[in-house]
């Protein structure tokens, strides 16, 4: 079971890397109940010791929770960071449910925060506000002076998570729009994922098409033919169990954690997966249960795997049980919830998972569109860089005109100076000495005697 759990977990390494990079906005799963659909915090990691039991890594070892993508991201962490500290506040937070939360009972919890935590949450506001002003400064500067019109609601739409209203202190109100900004926001994360993996996906096809223009007709064959035969390996692969199924569950018992498949009991399943002993499935140890799916269809060594497309695989299935298991759309799958899927008729579902290439993502026309949306983005960059460039040209031949006034300025100035200089000279004239004059008209000339010697 040891050895099983370790090679899993090495096969998990060799894509963490892809998974984090393509999930840099994607949620961890939820440690805390407030925000609990939103705002998740990552569990300690399970490790094995060699005697087979699960334990906790040391804290240093825990992994920081995964950025959500907000522009408000920090400030929502760290709001959630200093309430988690307060006791009474996390006391409150192992009791609430969703309609607490989401009807702000939860928030009012606020007034009886000790009053540092309270002057920690003033701190960590103002510091947001004075981040937002900064932020529609620059973006109302940018707009106004390109003679572009100012969306004035769209900028203030960055401060609907709190109440710029009252800037200096943290109230009741501002934890209340932060958990309903985040609710609303967070909530169409799927659908902005689902829509950023279909624009890299034509991106991918749009390069393609445009590499095989720059090729000559031989070339340009034998590089259809390779894309087929990658694709055609690509699809050859094993059956994938649909997502969250008996079958499915059973190989994880089987393969991940070393179990007979015949002794499956859907209970203890739970327990073991529930990595943070909370009671909860949450979406990354939801996502954590189709690794082996996703190795029968993607290998990092194989050139015709995309890793990214492992990825959107990976969340296209959490999405399937999430709606098929999730009654209370809270975004955790409970232990009832759970045990009640087991006992539907989906549950022996025997049908064989359809992958992204047995779904076409986007159609012939749509890749057009983008295109040609492309295609206009480059026209209206190419139009701006001239732009620049001829403003940049016109800044230029007016710097060297004001060198040039520079420089005749300082010559003028020099040559003033000089001719000063000149005119003083000429008006100061050296003192005669007494013997050097010369007589007076009229005036007798004294003879010097002349020395015997002479």
């Amino acid at each position: 079971m040891t050895v099983k759990r370790e090679k899993e977990g090495q096969r998990e390494d060799k894509t963490r890397d892809c998974k984090q990079m393509v999930r840099g906005k994607a949620l961890a799963h939820c440690g805390l109940v407030l925000l609990s659909l939103w705002l998740c915090i990552q569990s300690v990691p399970i490790s094995v010791d060699k005697g087979g039991e699960q334990t906790q890594k040391e804290e240093l070892d825990a992994p920081q929770s995964a950025e959500t993508g907000l522009h408000y991201d920090r400030y929502l962490r760290e709001v959630i960071e200093y309430l988690e500290k307060d006791p009474h506040f996390k006391e409150k937070l192992k009791t609430a449910n969703m309609d607490d939360i989401k009807s702000g009972k939860l928030s009012k919890e606020l007034d009886f925060v000790h009053h540092n935590f309270r002057s920690k949450l003033d701190e960590l506001k103002r510091e947001e506000m004075n981040r937002l002003r900064m932020l529609i400064k620059a973006k109302h500067d940018m707009q106004g002076g390109n003679g572009w019109k100012v969306d004035h609601q769209s900028l203030l739409k960055q401060f609907e998570h709190l109440n710029h209203m009252n800037p200096n202190t943290f109230e009741v109100e501002d934890l209340d729009r932060l958990i309903k900004s985040a609710t609303k926001d967070l909530e169409n994360y799927d659908k902005s994922r689902h829509d950023e993996f279909k624009r890299y996906e034509m991106m991918k096809e749009h390069e393609r098409r445009e590499r095989l223009k720059t090729m000559t007709e031989e070339d340009r064959k034998k590089e259809e033919q390779h894309f087929e035969d990658m694709k055609k390996k690509h699809a050859s692969h094993p059956k994938v169990n649909h997502p969250g199924s008996e079958d499915q569950l059973k190989e994880v018992w089987q393969e991940a954690d070393g179990l007979d498949p015949d002794d499956f009991e859907p209970k203890t399943f739970f327990k073991m997966h529930d990595n943070n002993g909370d009671g909860f499935l949450d979406e990354s140890e939801l996502e954590s249960l189709f690794t082996k799916e996703l190795e029968k269809v993607y290998n990092p060594e194989n050139e015709e795997d995309d890793m990214f497309e492992m990825e959107e695989e990976r969340l296209r299935m959490r999405e399937h049980v999430m709606n098929e298991v999730d009654t209370n759309k809270d975004r955790l799958v409970s232990l009832d919830e759970f045990m009640a899927a087991t006992k539907k008729e989906e549950f022996t579902e025997k049908d064989e998972w359809e992958t992204l290439d047995q779904n076409p993502l986007y159609t012939e026309e749509e890749l057009r569109e983008f295109e040609k949306h492309l295609a206009n983005e480059e026209k209206d960059i190419n139009e701006k860089a001239a732009e620049l460039q001829k403003q940049k040209e016109e800044l230029e031949r007016k710097q060297q005109e004001l060198n040039a006034q520079r420089l005749g300025l300082q010559q003028a100035v020099e040559e003033m100076e000089k001719t000063k200089a000149q005119n003083l000279r000429a008006e100061v004239k050296p003192p005669v000495a007494e013997g050097d004059r010369a007589p007076s008209v009229g005036q007798p000339v004294q003879e010097v005697p002349v020395s015997a010697h002479s």
